[in-house]
């Protein structure tokens, strides 16, 4: 687990998926929680992209659940990457 001590960069205009999991916010400054939001973020915009342009009802009501259970896998990841014995 690497601790970045430098400020990261503010995302001004965040994805949907970037919004999603909450991209600005890691009080700790570590690396590692910086880059698993932006790898649970790039599959929420997949997802979101694809529920934009299909037309099958289902599709959409799969991307949701899959983008709801990211997001809930993103912050358990966060958790354990933050875990302090």
């Amino acid at each position: 687990m690497s601790q970045d001590t430098a400020t990261p960069q503010k995302i001004e205009n965040p994805t949907f998926g970037q919004k999603a999991v909450g991209i600005n916010f890691n009080p700790s400054a570590d690396s590692m929680v910086d880059r698993t939001k932006q790898h649970y973020a790039n599959i929420i915009d997949g997802l979101h992209e694809l529920r934009s342009t299909t037309e099958s009802s289902e599709v959409k009501r799969l991307c949701s659940v899959a983008i709801t259970e990211a997001q809930g896998a993103q912050m358990w990841a966060v958790k354990a990457i933050t875990w302090k014995d």
